[in-house]
């Protein structure tokens, strides 16, 4: 099976999963070998996620990076603040778009 052909049986698969939102979960796949990263809300989304995946046909083995995030935890991650960041120059009427680029 080809690794195009395997990443978007896996997308299907987790959209098609009710109990997992997979919205924030970024897939790859080399050679059969699927990689998970991003996060979730909850350690039980994450194992349903990993579960999904190793049923599938062609999933030869799986490097799981998936971050659980509760909801109400009030410690910012880095794209949270980036996103921030973005939003405030966007804000400012005295900083013309697009002039600042935020690292």
């Amino acid at each position: 099976m080809k690794d195009m052909d395997l990443k978007q049986n896996i997308e299907d698969e987790l959209d098609w999963e009710p109990s997992v939102d997979a919205s924030n979960i970024g897939i790859g796949v080399e050679n059969g070998v699927v990689t998970l990263m991003g996060y979730v809300k909850s350690y039980a989304e994450k194992t349903k996620a990993e579960n999904v995946v190793k049923r599938l046909k062609g999933v030869r083995a799986i490097a799981e990076d998936i971050e659980v995030r509760y909801p109400f935890s009030s410690q910012n991650k880095d794209d949270q603040i980036a996103q921030r960041v973005v939003n405030m120059l966007d804000w400012d009427v005295e900083v013309p778009s697009g002039s600042i680029q935020a690292k």
